[in-house]
């Protein structure tokens, strides 16, 4: 199967299509992973099957409040005087995700992405100064989180580099939180933290619902992308694509729980003087609403982020492209008071066939 982003180098990177943070359901509004794989892997031009497994370390531990970083002891302050704001120490995201594309033709192709995620998170609850280890509760997630369904069609020119996007992201991760009376347990195995002070509150020790394996959302995915040789060894590239929640199962009164709508645009350039090795830089703009409902943190799950993304992908066999890149924010206006990445990175492998 071969793409097309380019008409000198089939099966390497192609647009940017943006998989509103790679399944990830983050207490950050936009620290996901903005890397769609499909930067890596292309659009197909020919009828065939593409596998690829991609790995993203996200690591949000630094705070951040409107367009400025922040100590954890600033955000404890809020409660030293009388607030109510909790006061995370770190959340650490490992995803790896599989995809599995067939294209039918040059104009149709569907994909299922299936993420696996390993969750490490730390908190000091409503913390006060001095903030000290004893007063860390921590919680894992390790488990399978929610599928995405993506098909596209690009048959409106004959040059076939002018795409669209339908897909949906289903509920097949865990989710859940606390009912309305604090009792009991809404959603579907939802995790707990694990040790610590909060540990011992009842109900109160599970873990926030935008930190379970899934949000118990069906989010209806719509996107729209373009490339384009722009020189002998130039391609350009532009891309966007909005997710919104059409159903949840979190719908309780006093226990419901809505995710934000995201919108992600993407542009750049790769160089392939060399077919075997494509170095690219890629722009990813991402903005969220916040949570809704009376599991959500509405006041810090909202936010703008840029993102410079350099990258590589290596012919590494028939069929066989590996891949790798780094996302810096270059600017970020967040609400309220959110864990933020001062990094991330993903690497991953496709091979079509």
């Amino acid at each position: 199967m071969k793409t097309i982003f380019s008409y000198s180098f089939s099966g390497v990177l192609s647009a940017i299509v943006l998989l509103a943070n790679s399944s990830a359901a983050l207490a950050c509004a936009t620290c996901g992973c903005a890397l769609s794989s499909d930067a890596a892997m292309g659009f197909p031009s020919e009828g065939g099957w593409l596998v690829s497994v991609q790995y993203d370390f996200i690591n949000q531990s630094q705070y951040r409040h409107g367009t400025g970083a922040l100590s954890s002891g600033q955000v404890a302050s809020i409660n030293d005087n009388g607030g109510s704001q909790e006061v995370e120490n770190g959340t650490l995201n490992r995803y790896t995700t599989l995809g599995i594309s067939y294209a039918v033709n040059q104009d149709w192709n569907f994909r299922l992405l299936l993420p696996y995620m390993d969750r490490s998170h730390s908190t000091y609850g409503q913390g006060t100064n001095p903030l000290t280890p004893s007063d860390l509760s921590y919680a894992n997630v390790s488990s399978v989180g929610d599928v995405k369904l993506i098909s596209s069609y690009q048959g409106l020119l004959p040059t076939h580099n002018w795409g669209f996007q339908l897909g949906l992201k289903l509920p097949t991760g865990d989710y859940g939180g606390p009912n309305a009376t604090g009792t009991g347990v809404v959603g579907r195995s939802p995790v707990s933290f694990s040790s610590g002070p909060i540990a011992g509150q009842g109900a109160g020790a599970l873990l926030d619902t935008s930190l379970q394996a899934g949000n118990g959302s069906t989010d209806l995915i719509l996107g729209s992308y373009y490339f384009q040789p722009v020189s002998q060894d130039f391609d350009a590239f532009v891309s966007g694509q909005f997710q919104s929640s059409v159903a949840h199962q979190l719908k309780d009164v006093g226990a419901d729980y809505r995710p934000g709508n995201s919108a992600n645009i993407s542009f750049g350039l790769r160089y392939e003087a060399d077919p075997s090795l494509v170095p690219q830089l890629q722009f990813n703009v991402t903005h969220k609403t916040a949570d809704q409902g009376a599991l959500a943190d509405t006041s810090d799950t909202a936010g703008t982020v840029v993102y410079l993304s350099p990258g590589i992908t290596a012919m590494v066999g028939a069929g066989t492209h590996a891949y790798a890149f780094v996302q810096w924010p270059l600017y970020s206006q967040l609400a309220g008071y959110q864990l933020f990445p001062k990094w991330t990175a993903s690497v991953g492998v496709a091979h079509s066939f």
